[in-house]
């Protein structure tokens, strides 16, 4: 009997409560003409604790200010918050038609080992992204947003997780503009929303039809968002007659079977105050249509091959984003562009090429394209003495068949590169992981019939993607060199949770927030 009248009084309680609210709203339009809501959040208790709700501050002050009426709402609208999920209340603030309170989980978290990321930001973003969305659902179409403790990673939150590309629909999702509440913490989330901005930038050009994306569309937009920072920003969009003079015939041999042309998207930001200082090399593969060549493609899921040039898309946002950020170092990005197409024209299996430094490759299998692209990348970047060079690449299959989406593979032999990586991959998020570049892997790419090296190894689909990273090897002498791996991490279908599905644009914040700290770094 008890157990019924407590059922009965939450129902009369609740039902009283949202009338209310209802006629509030309803007697205050102008407010939702506005479409203004705001998201707060909320903790779990600690385990074996019970009682008080744990608001987060910005929130207990929202509460305060109604004399305690969100954390009534809270108790009796149902159970506890868990972690990344969300509830909507009405008209309980003249200002905020709607108010979502969004789960933080337990408030114990921090660095995570076993994970490699720092789970409280993670948390924030995946609580925050929730928030917006469900308030975007409402057409609501100003969010102001709790910074939940961590502003930067609330603002990654929001920004992530509002994107869509509806670009080339009829029907457009709600835009929703985001800003801070209640947090003086204004530079961690204008910075957050610059991470995030980057990060949906490479989205875009990932997720784009390779009609609208060719080499020459992606280079002048690339151009386009870099017109802002001309003062820091040199652009060079190299074309074919140029890759031809570098005796770039790796590069070509891919670009041959299209009718596009290709280009070699050279960038260089000068942000240090130190001109002289060797500048950080990035690499992005910059293939804006994979049809595999020759070794065509099975045609299930060949549209997606729209975005293997996300090594040259997340390459070329970070640098975006590194000169918004006015980051002090120096930046070189290069983005071999093109599409690899069969035709009469195109490089059959068995042909031969030379790379930029003279060694020779047999190309038993045209769709293994990418290390070609990359070759001379490689080997053009050293002229530029760089302080350490990453490559960041859809290559392989393989390596979404080892990781999944878990992580970008990173193959390196500088342990103080693995470490800039790693650390800064913890901060965003956006995870790596190190995989193995033995000798073991070199010989089955040099043990080849027709020429130096052969594009596949001799054992075919076995370690995959470490005998791409060996093959790309052989065109490195610098010292500090990483080749990463993002093929696994290309597309988003639920895995995280703060990304819509589609192309995910990884990983670019952990690019920028390596370069940040090396920025900040003495070496």
């Amino acid at each position: 009997m008890k157990t019924v009248d407590m059922f009965l009084l939450r129902r009369t309680v609740r039902t009283s409560v949202w009338t209310n609210h209802f006629r509030r709203l309803s007697a205050s339009q102008t407010h939702w003409n506005e479409r203004k809501g705001l998201v707060l959040g909320v903790f779990e208790n600690k385990e074996g604790e019970e009682g008080s709700l744990h608001l987060t501050e910005a929130a207990a002050r929202f509460d305060q200010s109604l004399s305690g009426k969100l954390s009534e709402l809270l108790n009796i609208s149902g159970p506890v918050l868990k972690k990344g999920k969300s509830r909507v209340f009405y008209g309980i603030h003249k200002d905020f038609p709607c108010v979502a309170m969004v789960g933080l989980g337990k408030n114990d978290a921090g660095v995570c080992g076993l994970e490699n990321w720092d789970a409280t930001k993670e948390r924030v973003r995946q609580a925050v992204s929730a928030g917006c969305r469900l308030l975007q659902d409402l057409e609501v179409n100003r969010v102001e947003v709790d910074a939940c403790g961590d502003a930067q990673s609330a603002a990654e939150g929001a920004v992530l997780g509002l994107f869509q590309y509806d670009q080339l629909k009829s029907k457009k999702k709600s835009k929703v503009t985001t800003q801070l509440y209640g947090s003086a913490d204004s530079a961690g989330w204008e910075k957050g929303v610059l991470y995030a901005d980057g990060q949906n930038l490479a989205r875009l050009l990932m997720e784009a039809p390779a009609n609208h994306i060719t080499p020459t569309t992606f280079a002048d937009s690339i151009e386009e968002r870099l017109a802002a920072f001309t003062e820091r920003v040199t652009i060079h969009k190299r074309a074919q007659a140029w890759i031809e003079d570098q005796q770039m015939g790796a590069f070509l041999s891919v670009t041959k079977g299209s009718d596009e042309p290709p280009v070699f998207l050279e960038i260089h930001y000068n942000g240090s105050p130190d001109s002289t200082q060797a500048p950080l090399l990035l690499v992005g593969k910059g293939v804006t249509f994979d049809s595999g060549g020759i070794s065509l493609k099975p045609s299930p899921s060949m549209d997606a091959m729209r975005a293997d040039m996300g090594g040259a898309a997340t390459v070329c946002a970070s640098i975006v984003t590194a000169a918004a950020l006015k980051l002090p170092i120096n930046i070189i990005g290069l983005a071999p562009l093109c599409e690899n197409m069969p035709s009469g024209k195109a490089t059959k299996p068995g042909d031969v090429v030379r790379a930029r430094n003279g060694k020779t490759i047999q190309v038993d299998n045209t769709d293994a394209e990418g290390r070609l692209v990359l070759a001379d990348a490689l080997c053009y970047g050293h002229t530029f003495n760089p302080r350490a060079i990453v490559n960041v690449a859809t290559l392989t299959g393989a390596i979404d068949v080892a990781l999944g989406s878990a992580a970008a593979a990173v193959f390196t032999h500088s342990d103080w590169l693995w470490e800039q990586l790693h650390k800064a991959s913890v901060v965003t998020g956006d995870r790596v992981w190190r995989m193995p570049l033995f000798q073991h892997y070199t010989r089955q790419v040099t043990d080849c019939q027709l020429a130096d090296l052969n594009n596949i190894g001799k054992y075919s689909r076995s370690g995959g993607a470490c005998t791409a990273a060996a093959f790309l090897r052989e065109f490195v002498t610098a010292p500090h060199w990483a080749h990463l791996d993002i093929a696994g991490v290309m597309s988003n279908k639920d895995e995280v949770p703060y990304l819509r599905k589609g192309m995910s644009g990884r990983p670019t914040r952990t690019l920028v927030e390596f370069a940040a700290g090396l920025a900040h770094m003495t070496k």
